[in-house]
């Protein structure tokens, strides 16, 4: 065996990129990502904005992920996690602090939003300190307690979760 089975990326050791206006891909994720993945969503979890990812867990979700390269760096990443057949979460929407400001993370949305589109689903959920970007998408501020599919699985396991400061937002697709 070449390493655990399960652990936790530590942050990026690279400096975030600047942004070059060059071509940016975005795709879906694949086994190959979760090495990025890692980098970008635990730079962030190390400052208490996201939960901390780790291998495993990519590995076991990876096809929720959307990505977006510009040349070989990642420089952001988003997942749509599907909890029934009429809702899901946009969870780990995250972007390089050197390429925010530039709609990675408008383009990430609206890809995910047309996934849940021909899923058939007919809700969104978010869990966001950046409210007024889901906002500005059509999102709105609900009570957390709308949303109990997602505070019974992943907020139990936050170290927030008892004073848990995001902002709860859902949107409905037309």
């Amino acid at each position: 065996m070449s390493g655990p089975l399960i652990s936790i990326a530590p942050a990026r050791a690279a400096m975030p990129s600047v942004y070059t206006g060059g071509p940016t891909a975005l795709r879906k994720a694949t086994l190959r990502d979760i090495g990025p993945l890692l980098g970008l969503i635990n730079d962030y979890a190390a400052q208490g904005i996201m939960l901390p990812r780790t291998e495993f867990e990519m590995a076991e979700n990876i096809r929720d992920f959307t990505v977006i390269y510009a040349a070989d760096r990642l420089v952001a990443c988003a997942a749509l996690h599907i909890y029934s057949p009429a809702a899901a979460e946009i969870r780990s929407l995250a972007v390089d602090p050197g390429w925010k400001q530039h709609g990675l993370g408008r383009q990430l949305l609206s890809a995910l939003e047309e996934e849940a589109r021909e899923f058939g689903l007919k809700t969104l959920f978010a869990f966001t300190y950046v409210d007024g970007f889901f906002r500005k998408l059509g999102y709105d501020v609900v009570d957390r307690g709308e949303l109990p599919l997602k505070a019974w699985k992943d907020c139990l396991r936050c170290p927030k979760f008892q004073a848990c400061d995001e902002i709860a937002m859902l949107k409905h697709l037309p």
